[in-house]
C-alpha cells in the first residue's frame, strides 16, 4: 500500500510537470512570435528612420534642458560672486570700543594685548586678547607673535 501511494505521487508530479511544459512553451512560442514580428518591423528602413528621428528629437530636448540649467547656474554663481565681493568692500560695524582700539592700533602701528589692556583700562589681559583676536578674525588686523609676545598690526 505504502508503495502504490509513493508511485501515484511521482505519477502526479509527472503529470503538473507536463502542464507546466506546456505553458512554458506556449508563452515562448508567444514570445518568439512577437520577437519575430518585431525584426521583421526593424527591417523597415522607414521605422528605423522614425526611431532615429525621435532618438534625435529627445537628444535636442535634453540638450536644452540642459543649456537652460547651466544658465541658470552661472546666474546664481554671478549673484553670489557680487555678493561676496559686496561684502568685502563693506566695512563691518563694529561696537565703539572696537574701533577705538583699531585706531590706536593704527596709530602706534602695533600693539600688545598689554598695551591696549592699559590704555583702554581692562583689569586683565583677556580682555584686551579676545577684543584683538576678534578684530584680526573679521580681517581688520594681522596678528603676527614673537616669542611669548603677540603682537597685532593694521591691515
Amino acid at each position: 500500500m505504502i508503495l502504490s501511494q509513493h508511485t501515484g505521487d511521482a505519477m502526479e508530479d509527472d503529470n503538473q510537470d507536463n502542464k507546466y511544459k506546456s505553458i512554458d512553451s506556449a508563452f515562448a512560442r508567444e514570445i518568439r512570435s512577437d520577437l519575430e514580428q518585431n525584426m521583421q518591423k526593424f527591417r523597415d528602413p522607414i521605422v528605423l528612420g522614425e526611431m532615429v528621428y525621435r532618438l534625435m528629437e529627445e537628444r535636442e530636448n535634453t540638450n536644452r534642458l540642459l543649456r537652460n540649467i547651466l544658465q541658470k547656474l552661472d546666474l546664481i554663481e554671478n549673484k553670489l560672486g557680487q555678493g561676496a565681493k559686496s561684502m568685502e568692500t563693506q566695512k563691518p560695524v563694529l561696537p565703539l570700543i572696537d574701533e577705538e582700539i583699531l585706531a590706536f592700533v593704527k596709530e602706534i602701528k602695533k600693539a600688545s594685548a598689554e598695551e591696549v589692556r592699559v590704555k583702554f583700562k581692562y583689569k586683565g589681559k583677556n580682555a584686551a586678547s579676545a577684543r584683538l583676536n576678534r578684530l584680526c578674525n573679521i580681517g581688520l588686523l594681522e596678528k603676527k607673535q614673537a616669542g611669548k609676545k603677540v603682537f597685532f598690526f593694521p591691515r
